[in-house]
């Protein structure tokens, strides 16, 4: 491993110019300074990371609390993209991620004593139980925190616009001329009751009132749950003529059923997604969904994170809200 000595040693310099050099300092010529810049990079030196926690207070490392209750870890389409985004964002300033969990090396610990293990900096909390105690205890601890969809008091958070969603993908679908119009929504979370809000104020404002039984709850990323849930649907005296799913996958669960039913989409019944992913726009029908803008959101949250690790005492809390946008398929049928 290269040291501050073989810097030194190369460039015929003592290891105290080569630390100034390496450090910004303005006490040594620029000629100087641009020579051990330079041949660090050519030798490849890294700096150590635990000396550089000794003198700086900070491990440059940032904690990520990712709980995905459907098993799908990062193959989850949405948060994988939240999560790369905000990765590459935390590369370009310096910080390495560690995943947080409720183990270590095989024993129980807490959120918190987690961070405190792996002395992170700050913690990107992208999905989790919100309500839990856990989480909780660790956003009231000395960690900055930034949540992803979920807004705790004097914490900062980055939020996808789900009520402006849900409502311009219901006024698309009564564009269309559609009243019966089904919505198989997540369970009960905050991201589900903004979507929910959004549903049915676009009905409203369309005059279009919603029988209780076209309103169900299933899983987010779950196509077993979409896929009993639209045989429930369709299997109704009156059916609806439009079914919204929770997200693009699972709606999969549903093509399948109406393909079981020897039904097929949108001829016989119509039916839109939600979060845009690359999946639904190679489907055939290509799904009508809204696309939530994952990379921003990742950017962002890791953005507003490190501004809230680096100044503390300025830092203003906030929520950052962003828009997506309707991406229109082949899978809503013109009534």
């Amino acid at each position: 491993m290269v040291t501050i000595k073989d810097i030194s040693r190369r460039c015929g310099v003592s290891p105290a110019t080569v630390s100034k050099a390496l450090n910004g300092y303005g006490d040594i010529s620029s000629e100087t300074a641009e020579l051990i810049r330079r041949t660090a990079e050519e030798m490849h030196y890294m700096p150590n990371a635990a000396a550089r926690q000794l003198k700086t207070n900070s491990s440059h490392n940032i904690g990520v609390l990712f709980v995905d209750d459907t098993m799908s870890g990062l193959t989850h389409e949405y948060f994988s993209a939240i999560l790369n985004s905000a990765k590459e964002e935390a590369e370009l300033r310096g910080y390495d991620i560690t995943f947080i969990s409720s183990r270590i090396g095989g024993s129980h610990s807490s959120f918190v004593e987690h961070c405190r293990y792996r002395k992170c900096d700050g913690v990107l909390i992208a999905s989790v139980d919100f309500t839990s105690e856990a989480v909780r205890e660790l956003v009231e601890s000395e960690f900055p925190t930034v949540t992803i969809d979920f807004s705790f008091n004097n914490r900062s958070c980055v939020m996808s616009d789900n009520v402006e969603g849900a409502y311009a993908l219901t006024q698309y679908v009564i564009g269309k001329g559609h009243r019966r119009i089904a919505f198989i929504h997540g369970e009960k979370t905050s991201v589900t009751q903004k979507r929910l809000v959004g549903f049915f104020r676009a009905c409203e404002d369309s005059g279009i009132t919603i029988p209780d039984e076209y309103v169900l709850e299933g899983r987010y990323h779950d196509p077993k749950s979409s896929e009993r849930l639209t045989e429930q649907l369709m299997k109704l005296n009156e059916p609806p003529t439009v079914i919204i799913y929770p997200d693009d996958y699972s709606y999969l669960g549903g093509l399948r059923q109406l393909e079981k039913m020897q039904l097929s989409v949108p001829e016989d019944v119509s039916a839109a997604g939600y979060d845009g992913i690359n999946l639904s726009q190679v489907l055939r029908p290509r799904l009508t969904t809204y696309y939530q803008d994952a990379a921003t959101i990742g950017k962002q949250s890791m953005k507003k994170l490190v501004e809230s690790i680096e100044n503390r005492k300025t830092c203003i809390v906030e929520q950052i809200m962003v828009s997506g946008k309707l991406l229109e398929g082949h899978s809503v049928k013109q009534l």
